[in-house]
């Protein structure tokens, strides 16, 4: 069964970082591309930063390009989305996925095979 359990999130003021983590289970994690979406009320999910299994190709959302950074550690099974320059607008709950097939689709769309539950991220003004 594929487990995804994110964390990491919190309370933060704008110019502020954080670092999530999402640690995977149930699945051959270095085979699978992982993102990172979020969602606030009333908008849709939508993809902030994905990256392939194959080679570490990355896409970031234009909003997040210079400010977030995603990393995976294939040994522990976790992905990474380090958060700096934080603004209110990022405030959200973010959510990691993964998709046995790549492309820039996955973050765009958005679209996953599989999700976790998410992890709060506030950005105070």
């Amino acid at each position: 069964e594929v487990q995804l359990v994110e964390s990491g999130g919190g309370l933060v003021q704008a110019g502020g970082s954080l670092r999530l983590s999402c640690a995977a289970s149930g699945f051959t994690f270095d085979v699978y591309a992982i993102g990172w979406f979020r969602q606030s009320p009333g908008k849709e999910r939508e993809g902030v930063s994905c990256i392939s299994a194959s080679d570490g190709t990355t896409y970031y959302a234009d909003s997040v390009k210079g400010r977030f950074t995603i990393s995976r550690d294939n040994a522990k099974n976790t992905v990474y989305l380090q958060m700096n320059g934080l603004k209110p607008e990022d405030t959200a709950v973010y959510y990691c996925g993964v998709r046995r097939r790549w492309g820039a689709t996955m973050c765009r769309a958005p679209r996953a095979d599989s999700w976790g539950q998410g992890t709060q991220v506030t950005v105070s003004s």
